[in-house]
C-alpha cells in the first residue's frame, strides 16, 4: 500500500477527544474535474500544496442536505440545524504531508450558519438560494449566490448500488477526506470529521453546472465533470480546530 493511501487511511481513524459537533450530510453528489497543479497551487495559503492521483489534482463541488448539526450533547436548533449546502474544493496536503481539503466556497442557505462558520472556522461560507429536491430516484439542487445573477442547476440519479471506495483508487483519493483546512488570523488551522465509508454509487448526471467555480474565479475548461457520484449519506462528528503545519 502507497503512502498517499496509508496517509487517508489512518486520518479516517476518530480523534481520541470529544467531538465538538454532530450533524447528518445527507443525499450528497459528488463532481470532479482534472484540473491544472500550477492553477490549485496559486490559490492555496502558505503551507499547502496540491495532493496529486497519479500526477493529477481535481476540483470538486459537492451538495447535499445538512441534518441535525448540534453541538455536542444539546439538540438540533430549528434556526440553524438544518440547511443546503453546496461546496467547492480542492485537494491538499500540509506541509507535514497530512491530506485534507482546501474550500473555495461553501454556499448555504441559512443566514446563521454562514456567520458561525466565517467567524469560528475561518471557512470561506457564502449566503445563497438553495434547494434539493427528490423526484423519485432522481434528485435536484438549484443553487443561487448572493450577488450574482445566474443560479447553479443540478440533477442525478444513482447508476449503480452503493459501495466503499477502494484503498488506492481515484474515488478513494477524492471521497476519503477527513481532514479541512482553513486560515484564520494568519495561522493555518486544520479541522477533523469522523464518519463510516461513504457508500457510493456511480452518478447518471443530467443537469450540471460550473457556475459556482466561476463564481470563486477558477479556471475551468467548460466541460462536462470527468467524473459524478452520489451517496445516501452519512452520520458525521466534528471535532475542534488544532493548527496545521505549514
Amino acid at each position: 500500500m502507497d503512502e498517499a493511501t496509508q496517509r487517508l487511511l489512518a486520518a479516517r481513524r476518530r480523534p481520541d477527544r470529544r467531538a465538538l459537533l454532530r450533524q447528518r450530510w445527507d443525499q450528497l453528489f459528488f463532481l470532479h474535474w482534472r484540473c491544472d497543479p500550477a492553477a490549485v497551487a496559486r490559490i492555496l495559503p502558505p503551507g499547502l500544496t496540491p495532493d496529486l492521483f497519479e500526477g493529477e489534482t481535481h476540483l470538486g463541488i459537492v451538495g447535499f442536505r445538512m441534518l441535525g448539526l448540534r453541538p455536542e450533547g444539546l439538540p438540533a436548533l430549528p434556526w440553524l440545524s438544518h440547511f443546503n449546502e453546496l461546496n467547492v474544493r480542492v485537494y491538499v496536503r500540509d506541509a507535514s504531508g497530512e491530506p485534507g481539503v482546501w474550500f473555495l466556497s461553501l454556499d448555504c442557505d441559512r443566514g446563521p450558519a454562514v456567520r458561525i462558520a466565517r467567524t469560528f472556522f475561518g471557512l470561506p461560507y457564502e449566503h445563497a438560494d438553495l434547494t434539493h429536491r427528490a423526484f423519485g430516484e432522481r434528485w435536484t439542487m438549484d443553487c443561487q449566490r448572493e450577488g450574482f445573477a445566474h443560479a447553479a442547476r443540478y440533477a442525478w440519479k444513482a447508476l449503480t448500488p452503493p459501495a466503499p471506495a477502494a484503498p488506492g483508487t481515484r474515488l478513494f483519493h477524492l471521497a476519503e477526506r477527513y481532514n479541512f483546512f482553513s486560515v484564520r488570523g494568519g495561522r493555518l488551522l486544520r479541522g477533523q470529521v469522523h464518519h463510516a465509508p461513504y457508500e457510493l454509487s456511480l452518478a447518471q448526471l443530467t443537469t450540471w453546472s460550473e457556475q459556482p467555480v466561476e463564481w470563486d474565479g477558477f479556471p475551468l475548461a467548460g466541460r462536462a465533470p470527468d467524473f459524478a457520484h452520489c451517496s445516501a449519506g452519512v452520520d458525521v462528528e466534528a471535532f475542534s480546530l488544532v493548527p496545521g503545519h505549514a
